[in-house]
């Protein structure tokens, strides 16, 4: 009910993807090639881009980044940019270093073991870790409180829930002592 929008992993590389190609367009740089390592299905996602970009050769494969030294150079490049901007995260909440963390893949034992180590039994982890992750989930599932909402469980039909005031609902009940405050606005 209260949790984050999910926008998950293939949506952002989609998105950043479509974004950087075409800020180099707007930025009138000459693209003519473009390599790039599938992220879900090749042949959709390649058709996704050749669809946005229909002026461009696209190239979508699975282990680009072993196939074409450009993709492996690219690879390369944001594994050293990501490594620097972890070496050098502030954290807004007081108490967490990022130094013993691993290298942020869920099979490293470190990282694990900094999940583990760093996770509030109340407020599970610090926004630098994405609670979707199925490592981090696996470990609020074991290590944090459950929390039950009271209208999780409501049923009674004249009483709505907390989030159908947050959703266009046709023909939503009217209560009589709210009227007067709609008819004013």
């Amino acid at each position: 009910m209260l949790g984050r929008e999910n926008y998950n992993l293939n949506a952002i590389s989609h998105d950043t993807a479509i974004s950087l190609l075409q800020k180099l367009l707007d930025m009138n740089i000459k693209v003519r090639d473009v390599y790039v390592d599938t992220v879900g299905p090749a042949d959709k996602y390649q058709a996704k881009l050749s669809a946005l970009f229909p002026t461009l050769n696209i190239t979508v494969a699975s282990k680009a980044d072993d196939k074409y030294p450009i993709c492996g150079a690219a690879s390369i490049c944001a594994k050293v940019c990501r490594d620097r901007c972890m070496t050098e995260w502030e954290f807004p909440e007081t108490g967490y270093d990022i130094s013993d963390s691993g290298s942020g893949y869920p099979s490293d034992p470190n990282t694990k073991r900094w999940l583990r180590d760093n996770v509030d039994r109340i407020f599970g982890f610090p926004q630098f870790v994405r609670f979707s992750w199925s490592t981090a989930e696996i470990i609020i599932d074991k290590h944090c409180v459950r929390v039950s909402w009271d209208d999780d469980e409501e049923n009674e039909e004249n009483i709505p829930k907390l989030n159908s005031f947050f959703k266009s609902v046709k023909n939503r009940q009217k209560f009589p002592d709210t009227d007067f405050i709609m008819n004013k606005v």
